[in-house]
């Protein structure tokens, strides 16, 4: 019998195995995070997180699944790509993150 598909923890799709995927650290490496916790992603999810917070944002305030599903920015993208096919993958507009 096989394993089910790990599911994304944050647009809740199905990684199947021939899926674009990465782990993202949920205290970023270098703010700490090396060897903390971390969750299985789409890399479309993780991709869309490191487009829209910066590193300081995300050991700060955005370090648990439920705070990124929170984000009003993220939360309308992983609405959005829920959407799409398990395997989906685009590349992200990038740049679209505040400098401050």
């Amino acid at each position: 019998m096989t394993e089910p598909d790990p599911i994304c923890p944050l647009c809740l799709r199905p990684i199947p195995a021939h899926a674009k995927q990465s782990l993202h650290h949920l205290v970023p490496k270098l703010k700490g995070g090396a060897k903390g916790p971390t969750v299985r992603l789409h890399q479309i999810c993780h991709n869309e997180i490191h487009a829209t917070l910066t590193e300081a944002e995300l050991a700060r305030d955005f370090h648990t699944v439920e705070a990124l599903r929170a984000h009003p920015r993220l939360a309308k993208f992983f609405a959005w790509v829920a959407r799409r096919d398990p395997a989906f993958h685009a590349r992200s507009a990038g740049g679209r993150r505040k400098r401050r």
